[in-house]
């Protein structure tokens, strides 16, 4: 249950399709080794609203829509990756396959239109837009994202292995001075409050936050690396190496540590129209 820091400091990650579309390439890695959601994120976001029915936006491998039927919501997803697609239907859920933005929904309306870790591959403001005609009026938009961060020490020692290993990646995980909370809220959650509210749809959007911990073993920070955007692209002899360097950072902390989570959301309501 990890999660690495925000997958782009740059302000349109959305153009990166071909990361946003290649999870799929291990997708049993990643439903295993991904963090889960906690259950009162799902409560608090069907708290209210008209009826059940959820649209999940980037369904993966259905880890975000657990929550919600757990709570009773009946969900269905869209997924662009048919490889994750499969791994949500094995779990029951319903799942159509395509790009977010080239669905055609037909009739299908919807209380709430969720995302978990997802919603920073689609353009904010046309997502925004398509998900405002989905959704019943005092339907509800609500956009997720899991977020951790080590002590500082830990966190400086992952983001001097990145540094030595020449990844190739576009960014330098753990290297931007923000903790991974602060990035996503001053980067991904603030991005995507400004889409919702250029719709002129939504109510102004408001903030969740909610606060956990885990301990994380050399294990399973290992299992989850590889599933984070772009990773599958390193070149095998350097992903080794990175993932040597990160698991003797942790073996020199005593083989395992604590990870502060949030799982952080943006929240908007549909205006009823005039």
């Amino acid at each position: 249950m990890v999660t690495l820091p925000p997958p782009q400091p740059e302000p349109s990650p959305h153009l990166h399709r071909e990361i946003a579309e290649s999870f799929g390439s291990d997708a049993d890695r990643y439903d295993r080794a991904r963090p889960r959601y906690p259950r009162a994120l799902a409560d608090a976001v069907l708290a209210g609203l008209p009826g059940g029915r959820v649209l999940d936006v980037g369904i993966g491998t259905g880890l975000s829509a657990l929550p919600f039927r757990e709570a009773g919501a009946d969900v269905v997803g869209v997924e662009a990756d048919a490889r994750m697609a499969g791994v949500a239907r094995s779990r029951g859920f319903a799942v159509e396959v395509a790009r977010f933005e080239d669905w055609d929904a037909g009739a299908a309306r919807f209380d709430a239109v969720v995302a978990g870790q997802t919603w920073h591959w689609i353009d904010p403001a046309g997502g925004a837009a398509k998900a405002a005609g989905l959704l019943r009026p005092g339907g509800r938009i609500a956009l997720f994202w899991n977020a951790g961060d080590p002590a500082p020490e830990i966190a400086a020692a992952f983001g001097e292995v990145y540094r030595r290993v020449d990844t190739g990646l576009p960014f330098t995980p753990w290297a931007g001075g923000l903790s991974a909370v602060e990035g996503y809220e001053q980067g991904i959650l603030a991005r995507a409050a400004d889409g919702i509210r250029e719709t002129g749809a939504f109510t102004e959007p408001r903030r969740l936050r909610l606060d956990w911990q885990a301990t994380v073993t050399r294990e399973a920070w290992l299992d989850q690396v590889p599933t984070a955007g772009g990773h599958h692209r390193i070149p095998a002899d350097r992903l080794a190496t990175l993932l040597d360097g990160l698991g003797n950072v942790i073996d020199d902390h005593g083989g395992s540590f604590t990870m502060n989570y949030a799982t952080i959301a943006v929240v908007a309501d549909r205006r009823t129209p005039a």
